[in-house]
């Protein structure tokens, strides 16, 4: 099928839905219905607000000034030293980094080690965390409404509260099958 055709199809069929649905609306007239109940339908919202919550603490306080010039220092000396060990230039220049690598992390345990190992003191610090906070609100999405017209009650689910009466509409037409049934008979 083409596109041409399937525009023509939708046209015919809409021009159809407007000829059968206008006559519709025409012969529609509107009334008032009593009301007899109104409900609200209530949604419960949860909303989170964060709040701060503080308190102190007393913790223990290493007092430890970590140094970087240990390791350095380390490097130094090891690289010094690997260079007096070797004897030729070349074996001079890899003494030399090998023995500051190896001062440079001598240096830094021996240092991690003096701080592991500082005295301690107790100091209060106050200490805060966000915590949430749970609100909740009721909130009336729409109404679930009992009327009553021409003696028959009926319900309706509606945006807003209706007041005593609401308006309905109503669409007389006749019953072409009873009708069609008298005229066979």
């Amino acid at each position: 099928m083409s596109r041409r055709d399937a525009l023509r199809i939708l046209f015919v069929f809409g021009t159809l839905v407007v000829f059968a649905v206008l006559p519709a609306a025409a012969d529609a007239q509107y009334d008032h219905a009593r009301v007899l109940d109104v409900e609200p339908i209530v949604e419960r919202i949860r909303t989170a607000v964060p709040r701060e919550r503080c308190w102190f603490e007393t913790v223990r306080e290493r007092r430890h000034a970590r140094s970087t010039s240990a390791p350095l220092v380390g490097a130094l000396v090891g690289g010094a030293l690997g260079n007096a060990v070797g004897h030729r230039k070349r074996n001079k220049q890899v003494g030399a980094v090998v023995g500051a690598v190896l001062g440079g992390a001598i240096a830094h345990d021996i240092s991690r080690h003096n701080a592991r190992h500082a005295p301690a003191r107790r100091v209060r610090r106050e200490v805060c965390e966000v915590v949430e906070q749970a609100r909740y609100h009721e909130h009336t999405t729409s109404y679930l409404v009992t009327y009553r017209y021409n003696g028959k009650t009926y319900r309706a689910r509606m945006d807003e509260h209706p007041g005593e009466t609401i308006r309905v509409r109503v669409r007389v037409s006749p019953d072409v099958l009873r009708s069609a049934f008298r005229a066979s008979h």
